[in-house]
């Protein structure tokens, strides 16, 4: 019986396999596997017999049983009985041989059976397959193959066997005429070679220890013949490299004197080859077998085909190398391999050929051959060892190649050369210098990457990256170079074309040099008298000093350097090292605290001529220090190209003089200098002015001396180059040169020592440099026009100035040029183009005139007065920066002009500091503070501020004296607070704010002293970044406010006077601005306002339709109030009156009725009035034929309704809408209720489509009765309630009519938690709702009693009866939407008063099991709504009352668990998990069954794919009831919310303790799960085979009598045929395991 079941349940999984789901197959395909781990030979059986009965079934069907077969057999090879194996190998040899045409995976599945048994029955696999494979008949191709498999799987099986198949073979390679089966023969006597070899190699394990190589030489031998002779000739490629892959093992195994005698015939056939076939893996790793093979029998033949090998090889290795492909760089892995054994062979041979083609012009030769030479030198060191001098001679041709590649493959060679101790050879230093050069290598130009042949084009930084690797490498791994590279690498440091290698050049020094410290060799770690060409102390500190100013160059050049001078400090200077560790330290340390982005570089270069002077104090010997500088004088031509390290020098030969005591020698370099300066550079003349003002510091007379000499030599007219000394200097070099002379003197003067500046400041240098700056043509002075030279001028009054400013005789100091040097900055600054900002010659020449101004004689009034007006011009004037894309640079450099001239300002302030210095100086302000423009106002206001703030701090009033032009300057700076531009409004701010401590200064307050009314300015000042209109007039009016409490009286009337030419302004918002504060300070100050009574109101509406001003508008407001005070009804009834939608004006209005409390509880009765007046809408049908009706809303409600929303706006209707909260509140929400879905009237909505944009706001019904709601909310008080609704989107649900009862919900909810206090009222309100003939006002009147009932503050308030009463007399409802919520009330009963449950329980009982069998509503909602409310009661009733109808609930929900509403499902499946949860201590037995008849269900719902969650709950809850803790642990592990659920490995937890402590249930569960075979949902069909399976799978044998196998197998083959494939995989997984009951 079981054995027909294995065979039932095996053909239908294999009737299966033609699944068109490659899913599918495999689960099939596991199936069959699951069946024979279980019965394997029942399987195999029935497997043969499927395949057997289906002969015409497809070859992919066939191959999908064979694996399965294959999988079975591999698995319990152990367990096959002889006969089980017999009738597997026939079954495999028949569909493996009964086609003879090759159908690849069908007959390879057989082939791996057969191979899979042939592990244990090797005997019968080859009795079977030799008898297949009989002599003068070929065999089938595949035969020929699983022997060849079997050979490699089973080598001590199958060896035994080769000499008889090899006898067998031999006559069938003549008769192969197919080529298909010949590349069989072939790939066969490779794997038997291969077989072999292992074999002899093993013989100490293996059972025939007697096995040689003759037993197989003659036979591989005549095979060898054929194929080398015949079938390599082939035109078919695939057996072409069959044949090869088959000879190169095969080498091995012939004779030797036969491999002797066919070496001079297989190299070349095999080398042929290379040029019929693109991939030439196979015959590399051939040939490489035969060259082992030849060399390890010592042929003597080898050595003729050495030519011919070398040129083939060579060509291969210069093959480009795809690295995306594995056999190309496998081929040349064999390739050199195959060099590796003819270098050990015949190396003179070898190098003989290779060397010579480093000078071939292909590239690919070149690189080939240096990689061959690099890989011989490694893999035949031995060999090479005598033949260094050879290959180190050869390398001179490729030190010159330019080719990257090359050059990276020379890099490659000499790092291996240097391993292997060639570079200590003669001609070795030279493949150092090489190395260095490529380190030395300049970046290449940013361009798309380009891929080469083989997968990359190296580019220039390649090679250095690499060659820098290398030097390192050798540096610090290669014991035996450290002679080698000590000292020589010290000889690439000063040469510039090794500058990109300095970094890499000092690392590797630093190391070596440590090594030698360690070694303990000499102090003196430099010998020079060993060699001529190492760079001297001197040169080498210059070098090492000038690159370390640009430290993070060349990857971080400046710390290398400096450690190299650190170690080196012995061979530089014996004084030296305490001084060079502790500051080399230190500088080391400041740029590891910084990157490239963040050092400041002039602080850095001051830090680095600090160690300078420093290290010359130290050291102190005159000759030294001379030689030092004559070192750096000649390094300085070096440098021509990089100038900014060029001018660090020029500062380091300025330090290096300045400490040097020869004055001869100081005077010779300095006219060295000046006569060799490149002048057309500006970083030259820059460097040049700044050595010869650090030399000043110490050789002020010497410097001044050279300078003036040189300005009275012929340099202005003579060139000084030797081709052209007899041509005149063209103009524009003669202005350089005077130029940086200029420069020079003003240098001189900034370094100069202070005692000594003041006597030769105008004669010796402000003369010399006005020569410079003018000539004379025809006696008549010429200036020059040369924007550099004007510049270098500017520069260096500036710089004289402020020195001689610091000098401290500078107050007694008469400056008799100070006159005419002001004049001159003026012409230069009014020369500058006005609408642009290019140069910092404005900033230089204001700084120049600001250190002027401090001096002595004071300026005259006139000139004054022209340099502020010249300046403000030059600089307010420029056009306004863009606002995006400006370069920092630009941006700075605008900056620091503005800084400069504020600076001057301050200056020329200083010499008058009284109201009438700081008025004149405004009044030159003025015209910018006015300007149309926004920026010039905007730097105006700044510059004002600023001089205000310099007033301020340097005030010092000694009696008290009225500041009598204050008001005048307040009224001009306080309408500024309104400007357009926000940093003009800030900067207004700031200028009133000075103005008020100025006149507390001179009121006689301290400077210290701080005005806590004058401070509130200071707070206005962040409002007024982007304010509205209304915060920026308020801000104006506080403005006003504070400086009405500081103004002295006598100037109130200037401040006036000043405000009232203030309305006047073009800038409309200062207008305004000025009319507030004019209002304002007439208010604070006691002025009057106007008293006149404002015009009726429909005057006041048509005045306003016109565009009017600020404070016509609030006028009209004030009217408006006075008028309502009197005649309060008929004002409401003019107002609405207005035509809807009510435009802005008449919403002002409105708000304007809420200004009194009084009034506004008035106006709001009035309005609640009017709005339950009349009907809220009206019914009609647009059409005579249409649907349901139209509702239309009535004007009069809709007018009141808008009218209190402006009313409710108003912030002062507060305590009004406090004293009518609870009419308001009900009146609007039943307002909501009745405007849900009615639309406007016709002439409106067509009035509102014309005007869109026009009106205030939209005129919606519902929109404007819930804005209205929220307004009166806002206004109330109850800010929490609004802010609730928001989050909660309950706003918008009240708006429509799918959520308008969720909304209604929400909000009873916020007013119970935020307003609970109001309610009762409330309630009162809205009670008469519940009866109203609008079905819309009892819902939501239900709706929000229902709600409140969720919370505990009914309970508090004791509304709880009359709420339940409320609620229980609406059970009848005609309306099912009241019915419903009444039930939802009564549930929520739960939440808001559980305690009060069991009072109420049979009244809340009753009510939903009514909801259950409410039969009138035939969508299921009042019952969803009972079953959702018994959820919640059932925990907190009584348990007797529950008992009588747990069973009656159950029964009548267990329907909706297949429900096709989600929601019902839900509520059902969540009802029966609590009522599990409610009877957990006293669970009846019929309860029981219930329980038990519903885990089915559950537990394939959790594949609903909407219901997953209820479930898990209801799962969870039945879990005790079951009385089974290990299910319901179960249940409790993998259930848990927000876990992952793996369904399978659930089931099969569930299954298993549902088998172990039920198994009597089995036959009722697998009967309920076949019901859900049929379900609707994919993921449910799934699930129940596989509950099915695992119930099968976990139940014990003697449960069988409950299964009906018959009926299951029946099932699951219709579920094979399944649409879905996961629902086919499932029943196929299944199947597998029904063999338990088979």
């Amino acid at each position: 019986m079981a054995k027909s079941y294995v065979k039932k349940l095996s053909a239908t999984l294999m009737d299966a396999i033609t699944d068109k789901d490659p899913l599918v197959q495999e689960q099939v395909y596991g199936a069959l596997c699951a069946l024979g781990e279980s019965q394997p030979e029942q399987t195999l059986g029935a497997c043969q017999e499927h395949l057997r009965q289906h002969e015409k079934l497809a070859h992919p069907h066939r191959t999908m049983i064979l694996k399965a077969m294959e999988a079975v057999v591999s698995s319990h090879l152990g367990r096959l009985d002889q006969g089980t194996a017999k009738a597997v190998i026939l079954l495999a040899s028949s569909e493996m041989t009964t086609v003879k045409e090759l159908v690849g995976d069908w007959q390879q599945a057989a082939s791996s059976v057969l191979v899979a048994v042939g592990r244990r029955f090797i005997n019968e696999v080859m009795e079977e397959l030799l008898g297949k494979f009989v002599p003068g008949v070929l065999p089938h191709c595949f035969v020929v193959q699983t022997l060849a498999s079997l050979s490699v799987s089973n080598v001590f099986g199958t060896v035994p066997f080769l000499p008889s198949i090899l006898s067998t073979m031999l006559p069938m390679l003549g008769l192969a005429k197919h080529d298909a089966l010949r590349a069989v023969f072939c790939c066969a006597l490779q794997r038997f070679s291969e077989s072999t070899l292992e074999y002899l190699a093993n013989l100490d394990q293996a059972p025939d220890p007697t096995v040689r190589k003759d037993t197989f030489s003659s036979d591989i031998f005549s095979a060898y013949e054929v194929l080398f002779t015949h079938w390599l000739q082939s035109r078919e490629a695939k057996l072409r490299l069959a044949v090869v892959q088959a000879l190169g093992p095969m080498s091995h195994l012939l004779p030797n004197e036969k491999l002797e005698e066919q070496l001079p015939k297989l190299i070349p056939g095999i080398l042929s080859l290379y040029k019929k076939h693109a991939e030439a893996f196979h015959m590399s790793k051939s040939l490489g077998q035969i060259l082992e093979a030849s060399v390890s029998v010592g042929s003597r033949t080898l050595e003729v085909q050495l030519d011919a090998l070398l040129a083939a090889l060579h060509a291969q290795v210069c093959v480009p190398v795809e690295l995306s492909s594995p056999l190309a760089v496998s081929n040349q892995k064999e390739v050199l391999r195959c060099f590796t054994v003819l270098a050990c062979c015949f190396p003179d041979r070898l190098l003989a050929f290779l060397l010579p083609k480093l000078d071939s012009s292909h590239e690919r030769v070149r690189v080939g051959t240096l990689q061959v030479v690099r890989h011989v030198i490694n893999s035949a060191a031995a060999q090479m060892e005598v033949r260094k001098p050879f290959i180190l001679s050869s390398m001179r041709l490729p030190l010159l190649d330019t080719n990257n590649q090359v050059k990276r493959a020379v890099v490659q060679v000499i790092s291996a050369m240097a391993h292997h101790g060639y570079l200590e050879q003669p001609g070795g230093k030279a493949m150092v210098e090489y190395i260095v050069q490529q380190c030395a290598l300049a970046p290449e130009p940013e361009q798309p990457e380009k891929l080469g042949p083989d997968g990359a084009d190296p580019s220039a930084d390649s090679v250095r990256s690499v060659s820098v690797s290398t030097l390192f490498l050798i540096s610090a791994t290669v014991d035996r170079m450290d002679n080698v590279l000590w000292p020589y690498l010290l000889e690439f440091l000063c040469p510039m074309r090794f500058t990109r290698a300095l970094s890499p050049l000092c690392r590797s020094l630093v190391h070596l040099a440590l090594k030698r410290q360690e070694a303990g060799t000499d102090a003196v770690l430099i010998h020079y008298d060993s060699s001529g060409t190492l760079p001297s102390p001197y040169a080498l500190t210059t070098r090492l000093l000038v690159v370390s100013a640009s430290p993070y160059l060349g990857d971080g050049r400046g710390v290398a350097a400096l450690r190299l001078l650190s170690i080196l400090h012995r061979d530089i200077h014996p004084s030296l090292g305490q001084q060079w560790r502790s500051a080399i330290c230190l500088l080391v340390e400041h740029l590891d605290e910084h990157t490239q982005e963040t050092l400041p570089q002039k602080e850095w270069e001051e830090k680095l001529l600090t160690f300078l002077q420093d290290t010359l104090a130290v050291v102190s010997d005159n000759t030294w220090i001379c030689q030092l500088s004559l070192e750096m004088c000649q390094q300085l031509p070096c440098y021509n190209g990089v100038p900014w390290e060029k001018t660090f020098l020029y500062k380091c030969i300025g330090s290096t003089l300045g400490a040097a005591s020869s004055k001869v020698t100081v005077r010779k370099h300095l006219r060295e200098l000046l006569e060799t300066a490149r002048f057309q550079e500006e970083a030259e003349r820059e460097g040049l002015a700044s050595c010869l003002g650090i030399c000043a510091v110490s050789h002020l007379d010497d410097t001044l001396a050279q300078l003036a000499d040189f300005t009275k030599s012929d340099v202005f007219r003579k060139s000084i180059g030797i081709f052209n000394i007899f041509k005149d200097r063209n103009e524009s070099e003669v202005e350089k040169v005077k130029g940086a002379l200029v420069l020079c003197y003003g240098h001189v003067a900034a370094r100069a020592p202070r005692e000594l500046l003041l006597a030769r400041a105008e004669a010796d240098i402000l003369r010399n440099m006005f020569q410079c700056f003018s000539r004379k043509v025809l006696g008549i002075k010429v200036e020059t026009k040369d924007p550099t030279l004007k510049l270098c001028l500017v520069q260096s009054v500036c710089m004289v100035s402020q020195a001689i400013c610091s000098s401290p005789q500078a107050s007694t100091f008469h400056f008799a040029q100070k006159a005419e040097l002001v004049a001159r900055m003026m012409e230069l600054i009014k020369a500058e183009p006005p609408d642009s900002l290019t140069t910092p010659l404005r900033k230089k020449a204001m700084a120049a005139c600001t250190y002027l101004a401090s001096l002595e004689p004071a300026l005259d009034e006139q000139v004054r007065a022209d340099v502020v007006h010249g300046c403000l011009r030059s600089v307010l004037a420029l056009p306004p920066e863009p606002e995006a894309g400006v370069p920092c640079s630009q941006e700075s450099l605008y900056l620091d002009t503005v800084r400069a001239l504020e600076k001057l300002l301050a200056a020329l302030l200083h010499r008058n500091m009284t109201p009438q210095g700081l008025q004149l100086m405004v009044a030159h302000l003025l015209p910018w503070i006015k300007s149309p423009q926004g920026h010039e106002r905007e730097r105006a206001l700044g510059v004002s501020a600023g001089l205000l703030r310099h007033f301020l701090e340097h005030l010092h009033v000694s009696a008290l004296v009225p500041f009598h032009n204050l008001g005048l300057l307040v009224g001009l700076f306080s309408p500024r607070c309104a400007d357009l531009w926000p940093a003009t409004r800030q900067k207004a701010v700031g200028c009133v704010h000075s103005l008020l401590y100025l006149q507390l200064g001179y009121e006689g307050f301290a400077r210290d002293y701080r005005d806590d009314v004058a401070e509130r300015l200071l707070a206005l000042q962040d409002g007024l970044v982007h304010p509205d209109p209304a915060v920026l007039f308020h801000t104006c009016h506080s403005v006003a406010q504070i400086v009405g409490k500081r103004l002295p009286p006598d100037q109130l009337i200037s401040l006036l006077l000043t405000l009232f030419e203030g309305l006047g302004d073009p800038d409309k918002n200062c207008s305004r601005a000025a009319t507030v504060m004019v209002s304002c300070l007439l208010r604070e100050r006691g002025a009057m306002l106007l008293e006149k009574v404002p015009e009726i109101v429909s005057v006041l509406r048509c005045r306003l339709q016109e565009p009017q001003e600020e404070h016509v508008l609030k006028a009209a407001q004030h009217c408006v109030y006075l008028l309502a005070s009197q005649h309060c009804a008929t004002v409401v009834s003019s107002l609405l009156g207005s035509p809807l939608p009510f435009d802005s004006h008449t919403c002002t209005l409105w708000r304007a009725l809420a200004v009194d409390p009084s009034l506004t509880a008035q106006v709001l009765g009035l309005l609640l009035e009017k709005l339950a007046r009349d009907v809220p809408f009206k019914e009609s049908r647009p059409f005579l034929l249409s649907g349901a009706p139209e509702r239309v809303a009535t004007l009069l409600p809709l007018a009141a309704t808008c009218a209190l929303f402006e009313v409710l706006s108003a912030p002062a209707a507060g305590p009004a809408v406090l004293e009518l909260y609870p009419e308001l509140f009900a009146a609007l929400l039943l307002r909501v209720s009745c405007s849900v879905g009615v639309q406007l009237p016709r002439n409106l909505q067509a009035k509102e489509r014309r005007g869109a944009g026009l009106a205030a706001r939209a005129l919606e019904p519902c929109s404007s009765a819930v804005d209205t709601l929220r307004a009166m909310l806002l206004r109330a008080g109850s800010e929490e309630v609004v802010k609730v609704m928001a989050l909660e989107g309950g706003w918008e649900l009240l708006r429509t009519p799918e959520g308008h009862e969720e909304g209604v919900a929400q909000l009873a909810h916020a007013m119970a938690t935020h307003a609970g206090p109001r309610l009762p009222l409330l309630m009162k309100a809205l009670v008469s709702a519940q009866s109203s003939v609008y079905e819309a006002q009892r819902v939501t009147s239900t709706a929000f009693f229902a709600e409140l009932l969720a919370s505990n503050v009914v309970n508090d308030l004791l509304l709880l009866e009359s709420l339940l009463d409320n609620l229980a007399a609406r059970q009848k409802d005609a309306s099912v939407s009241v019915r419903r919520l009444v039930l939802r009330g009564l549930a929520n009963v739960t939440a808001g008063s559980p305690d009060k449950v069991r009072a109420h329980g049979p009244q809340l009982l009753t009510a939903m099991l009514g909801g259950l069998d409410d039969v009138e509503e035939p969508h299921g909602l009042v019952a969803l709504e009972a079953m959702e409310g018994l959820a919640r009661l059932l925990a907190l009733l009584e348990p007797g009352e529950l008992h009588s109808v747990l069973l009656h609930v159950a029964i009548r929900i267990r329907p909706f668990f297949d429900s096709e509403r989600t929601e019902l499902r839900r509520a059902a499946v969540c009802l029966f998990g609590h009522l599990n949860q409610a009877c957990h201590s006293d669970c009846e037995d019929v309860f029981l069954e219930q329980t038990l008849g519903g885990l089915v269900p559950l537990l394939l719902h959790l594949q609903d794919p909407q219901g997953p969650v209820a479930c898990r709950f209801a799962l969870r809850m039945c879990g005790p009831n079951l009385e089974c803790e290990e299910l319901a642990a179960a249940f409790q592990k993998h259930l848990q919310e927000g876990r992952s659920l793996h369904l399978g490995e659930f089931l099969n937890a569930a299954s298993k303790c549902l088998m172990r402590h039920f198994p009597a249930a089995l036959g009722r569960l697998l009967s309920t799960s076949l019901f859900y075979f049929k379900s609707s949902w994919e993921g449910v069909r799934a699930a129940a085979p596989l509950l099915v399976g695992f119930l099968v799978l976990h139940a014990d044998p003697e449960q069988a009598p409950q299964v009906d196998l018959e009926q299951l197998i029946a099932a699951l083959q219709l579920l094979l045929k399944d649409p879905a494939p996961a629902v086919r995989m499932r029943a196929a997984e299944t199947l597998g395991r029904l063999v338990k009951f088979a």
